[in-house]
Formats: structure tokens, C-alpha cells, sequence
């Protein structure tokens, strides 16, 4: 996995609730067992007409957001079936961040293992977010992983309201993304560590 420890860009608004992993990534995109390609394929029913020409209505497709790696999205993403596919397709899009009031537990565990950081905000913040980035897509957020804050320039800085919230994430996955490791990575970084563990007590 490719190191996370900061960044700065701005972002895709997606206010909608309750997105599962069925409409992130629909399940006949699923037969393959490769991560690549997925990414073509994130939200496609929603990207494409029936006719599979693109929607220019959703905001992926809006040429304001095409440069951003942060989706800002509503309550409860993720949620629906376990499938880490859905993670992929996001990752695979080009995506680094997802920020919500809330996730699906599997889903951030999904995202978390494939590079991917969720993070969560409160319901307030992340209204204020949405606005700001709907009003003006050349917002900038900047994410501090090292720092777990979220903050970001926008309509809300001249009214005196936080345009920075704090995230929490597992110290363990915290360690992996900074590093770029997976779960084999990080053991292997453990080595040394664990062969001294071994020879003290080994019995002989």
C-alpha cells in the first residue's frame, strides 16, 4: 500500500444517506478476484444511464470534481453486505479519503486494510463540509493522519465556526497506513523483535 500521512485536496460531495455496498459497487461487477478495474466500476448505476452513457448529474462525473481524492458523504456509508470490493472500487477510482458521520463497521474495516481511511466526523461538521465544497469545489481539505484532524477553508472560517474536527482510528491500522503496510507487512517490520522474543525463551 502506498504511505499516508497527509494530505491536501479538495473533494467529491455525495449527500446522500445509507449508501451500501450494493450501490458502490453492484454485484455483477464481483466475479473478479483482482482488485484491478474495480475502480471503472464504483457507483455504476448511479455514473451511467441505462444506455451506459455517463451522468453528468452525479458528481463524479462533474468536471468541477475531477481532480479530488476525498469523498464527502452522507450518514451511514457502507453499510449493506460485507463485501471488500467495495473498498476496492473506491480505492481503485483514485479515492483516498472518506469522510461520514457515520460507517459500517465491515466497510471501515475493509477500507482501513486496502489503504483506504475513513474517517468520522460529526453530523454538524460534516454538514458544514458538504456545504462548503457544494458552494465552492475548489475547497481545499487537508488531512493530518499523524495528527488524526480533519480541517478544511471555507464558507464557514469568516462566521467563526470550527472548520477542523479531530478523527479517531485503531493505533494499529494508524501505524499501517503511515507506513504502507498490510497486516504481512507489519510483522515482517516486527523481525528482529520477534526472533529476540524467541531466543529468550527458548528452551534447550
Amino acid at each position: 500500500m502506498e504511505r499516508f500521512t497527509k494530505l491536501t485536496t479538495t473533494a467529491i460531495p455525495l449527500p446522500i444517506e445509507n449508501i451500501d455496498t450494493d450501490q458502490i459497487i453492484p454485484a455483477r461487477f464481483l466475479k473478479a478476484t483482482d482488485k484491478k478495474g474495480f475502480g471503472d466500476n464504483v457507483f455504476r448505476d448511479w455514473r451511467y444511464d441505462s444506455d451506459g452513457n455517463l451522468n453528468m448529474d452525479f458528481p463524479l462525473n462533474a468536471p468541477q470534481y475531477k481532480e479530488a481524492q476525498i469523498l464527502v458523504a452522507g450518514d451511514n456509508f457502507g453499510c449493506g453486505s460485507s463485501r471488500e470490493h467495495a473498498a476496492w472500487a473506491i480505492a481503485g477510482y483514485g479515492l483516498k479519503v472518506v469522510i461520514s458521520s457515520f460507517f459500517a463497521d465491515i466497510f471501515k474495516g475493509n477500507a482501513l486494510n486496502n489503504g483506504l481511511l475513513p474517517i468520522q466526523v460529526s453530523p454538524d461538521f460534516l454538514k458544514q463540509l458538504l456545504t462548503s465544497v457544494q458552494e465552492n469545489p475548489a475547497t481545499k481539505i487537508t488531512v493530518d493522519l499523524e495528527n488524526q484532524v480533519v480541517e478544511y477553508a471555507g464558507v464557514y472560517t469568516e462566521q467563526g465556526r470550527s472548520t477542523k474536527s479531530e478523527f479517531e482510528i485503531d493505533p494499529y491500522k494508524k501505524v499501517c497506513l503511515i507506513n504502507g503496510y498490510d497486516d504481512i507487512d507489519f510483522l515482517v517490520s516486527k523481525k528482529d523483535t520477534i526472533e529476540a522474543f524467541e531466543k529468550e525463551r527458548m528452551v534447550f
